[in-house]
């Protein structure tokens, strides 16, 4: 066909790699997660340009906290084992963990779904999981975007981000400025990698051990797959009682920067973080990426969590109620260090090895 006759006959949306039915027909499958979780502040209905939602009443002096995150190259494993409802609840609980730091609640949360070509499946068990993740924190998935850019994403790639809004009382921020010398740091573990550090876990597990997403990875007994999408997990539910009590004077997300970079975070610039590196016992996925890519120790704790997800600043006079509450919620807390006079920054004792 000559581009005289081409011009002539026209192009259509989907003539140019848009599907706007597939986007339809992706919408009515995921309506049902949506409305699952919905809670008493929602005031719209799916289908609005935006999302309606009451600031609750019962916070005094209410404060609200916003954040935005993604799942990074985690997603790449997502599509080599075509296992889409996983990363959803990653990215909520990610975001949910990231607020809860500054001591707040999840309110709603908003996700963004951008593909190559729109599978309405896919879209759905993306979705599920984004879905599942707010209900496990009680927050509702208020709305979100779906876009369709054959041009700017391969077949069978996608990309996922979203916005998380919740609500703390003034009174109750941490900032940081509570800390002091002496409190002790409690250290909450992990469920895996969480979102963090696969560009370089990809490039160990596939490129240096030769592995595929469905081969066991040696030493850990799950296949590589199983063992790097295992679920960022949220803290916000075992949390919630010692906020509310005053029993944490910080708390960091231990994500992109390992330990040695996200205290800091919350240290005033006269006190300093001192962990002992061998007071819990790194998980064998740590050790095997470690030890199979020949990755600097002090690498791996500013790349990896290597078992610490999220790490409590509590009081001394708080230590004892704190750690009861979290082993009868079915956690194994951990002593890693405390707070002493110094830098702003973390200093390591013991070693690794």
């Amino acid at each position: 066909m000559s581009n005289e006759q081409d011009r002539k006959q026209g192009l259509t949306y989907r003539d140019a790699g848009v599907d706007i039915d597939a986007q339809d027909r992706a919408l009515d499958r995921i309506k049902e997660h949506l409305a699952s979780t919905k809670t008493a502040g929602v005031l719209s209905e799916l289908g609005s340009f935006g999302g309606l939602f009451r600031v609750p009443g019962d916070v005094d002096d209410a404060v609200l906290v916003a954040s935005a995150d993604g799942v990074g190259t985690k997603l790449m494993i997502a599509w080599k084992t075509d296992r889409h409802d996983t990363v959803g609840e990653d990215l909520v609980n990610h975001c949910v963990n990231d607020i809860l730091v500054m001591g707040a609640r999840p309110l709603f949360f908003l996700d963004y779904f951008a593909v190559g070509k729109l599978d309405p499946l896919v879209a759905e068990q993306v979705v599920a999981g984004v879905a599942r993740g707010c209900r496990g924190n009680g927050c509702a998935l208020l709305g979100g975007e779906t876009a369709e850019m054959p041009d700017m994403y391969r077949e069978g790639e996608y990309d996922l981000a979203g916005t998380i809004v919740g609500v703390v009382s003034k009174s109750k921020i941490l900032d940081g400025s509570q800390v002091a010398e002496g409190d002790l740091l409690v250290g909450l573990v992990s469920t895996g990698l969480h979102t963090n550090g696969y560009t370089l876990a990809r490039k160990i597990a596939f490129e240096r051990m030769g592995l595929e997403a469905g081969d066991e990875l040696p030493g850990v007994g799950k296949s590589v797959g199983e063992a790097l999408l295992a679920v960022h997990r949220s803290y916000f539910k075992v949390l919630e009682r010692p906020l509310e009590n005053g029993w944490i004077h910080a708390l960091s997300h231990i994500t992109g920067g390992g330990l040695t970079d996200n205290l800091p975070r919350v240290l005033p610039k006269t006190l300093r973080a001192e962990i002992d590196l061998e007071s819990w016992e790194i998980p064998p996925l740590f050790r095997v990426l470690q030890r199979e890519g020949g990755v600097p120790w002090d690498d791996m704790l500013r790349t990896f969590n290597n078992g610490i997800g999220m790490v409590a600043v509590v009081p001394a006079s708080s230590h004892a109620e704190f750690t009861a509450h979290l082993e009868g919620s079915g956690e194994k807390p951990v002593l890693i260090g405390r707070i002493v006079s110094g830098d702003g920054k973390v200093h390591y004792k013991g070693s690794l090895e």
